[in-house]
Parts: structure tokens; C-alpha cells; sequence
């Protein structure tokens, strides 16, 4: 009769641990409440907050951290634009400065160059009139006859010629304008007369010879220029 009692008492017990009390292994994480449901313990609850709080500081940490970041990229950049303008200026200023060389060593070739051939300008043009006068005074012993009592019109042509080649020597040349036709830019007119054996605006008399050094006009020539004489000019005018 004992054994069956024993497991009797067993079968109780191993019933009575399956329909044993709801918060039974719980202890310290929950709290039965009145309603017969389990709620956190406060233990528990401070747990969690000290954990969200922990994660939720090491976000904050994160973010702080790619804030920061953020700011030193943009700043790093920041300066990176402002050297590369700086460096475009300072080529800039360079490609500026080696044209401004460039330009200043080429007038200065140029400025000598010039000298060398028209340095002597301002004198030749002081010696004009005097071969203008020279020939003025052949061009009269000439017409004179005075050329015939002896050598001096031989010597004051001597004179000229050795003045005409000297001047060629160094550049000088006449203004070819007899019989040309009228060229404002090598020629000063002084007067027009009627000629009709020529075409109009023909040099039919220089009165001044002009001279050019090196193809610079030095001085034009004084010229008188032909026009249709004064018949001609209706029937010129009907025909237009």
C-alpha cells in the first residue's frame, strides 16, 4: 500500500509544476499586476532606458562625428577652390606679363631698327633745299646762256650729282612725277591747267621735287595737274 501512495504523491507534484503560478522563473524582470498580467519590473525598465540611452548617445556620437566630417570636406574643398582660382589668376598674371615682354622686346627691335634706317631723316630733310637750290640755279644759268662763259655750271652740276648719290647712298630717292598720273599720296598739287593732250589729273609740271627714304615719304612733290579744257567739258558732261 505504500508504493501506490509514493507515486500518487509524485503525479501531484509534477501536476502541480505545470499549473504552477504564472510568474514562477520571472522573479527581479516582471511584477504580476492586479489584472493577473506580467509588467516589466523597475529594474528592468531602468535597464532599458540606460540602454536606449547608450545607443541613442552613440548615435549621436555617429552623427556628430559625419557632421563634423561633412564640415571639414566642405572646408577642404572651400580651400581647394580658392588655390585653384588663385592659381589661374597667377597664370593669368603670367601669361600677361610674358605678352607684355613680348611686345615690349619686339618695339624695341623694332624702335632700332627704325633708327637705323630713319635715324638720319631729320637731316636729309634739311639738305633738300639745298639741292633744290643747286638745281634751281643750273635750271637759271641754263636759260641764261651763263652756263656758256666757263666751268662754273659744270662745277655746281659736279656738286649736285655728288649730293644726289650721297642721299641715294642712304635711302633718298625723287618722286618720280612727270607725265604721272595724280597721286595724292606722293603728290601736293598747286594748281590745275587746262591740257587736253593728256588725260585729266595728269602731272604736267612739278614746281617742287618730292623725295622718299626707303619708301617713307620724306616730302611730296609740288605738282601742277592737267584738266579737260573748258569745251570739252559739256560734251564730257552729256556723255556721262
Amino acid at each position: 500500500m505504500g508504493a501506490p501512495a509514493a507515486v500518487s504523491r509524485d503525479r501531484d507534484q509534477r501536476d502541480g509544476k505545470k499549473g504552477g503560478d504564472p510568474g514562477e522563473g520571472w522573479e527581479g524582470f516582471a511584477e504580476e499586476t492586479s489584472e493577473g498580467t506580467l509588467a516589466p519590473s523597475p529594474e528592468l525598465e531602468a535597464a532599458l532606458r540606460e540602454a536606449e540611452a547608450s545607443h541613442d548617445a552613440r548615435v549621436a556620437s555617429r552623427q556628430g562625428r559625419d557632421v563634423a566630417g561633412d564640415s571639414a570636406r566642405q572646408e577642404l574643398e572651400a580651400k581647394l577652390a580658392e588655390a585653384e582660382r588663385e592659381l589661374a589668376e597667377a597664370k593669368d598674371r603670367h601669361l600677361r606679363l610674358a605678352a607684355d615682354f613680348e611686345n615690349a622686346r619686339r618695339r624695341s627691335i623694332r624702335d632700332r631698327e627704325e633708327a637705323a634706317l630713319f635715324g638720319h631723316q631729320n637731316v636729309v630733310k634739311d639738305l633738300l633745299p639745298s639741292v633744290d637750290n643747286l638745281e634751281r640755279a643750273i635750271d637759271h644759268a641754263r636759260q641764261s646762256g651763263e652756263g656758256s662763259q666757263g666751268g662754273l655750271l659744270e662745277g655746281v652740276e659736279l656738286v649736285l650729282r655728288e649730293m644726289v648719290s650721297v642721299l641715294s647712298r642712304h635711302g633718298v630717292e625723287p618722286i618720280e612725277a612727270q607725265g604721272q598720273p595724280f597721286d595724292p599720296a606722293l603728290h601736293e598739287a598747286m594748281a590745275q591747267i587746262e591740257d587736253g593732250s593728256v588725260p585729266a589729273n595728269t602731272v604736267v609740271q612739278v614746281f617742287q621735287r618730292g623725295y622718299q627714304l626707303r619708301g617713307r615719304l620724306l616730302r611730296p612733290a609740288r605738282v601742277v595737274v592737267s584738266k579737260p579744257p573748258a569745251e570739252a567739258e559739256p560734251a564730257a558732261n552729256a556723255s556721262s
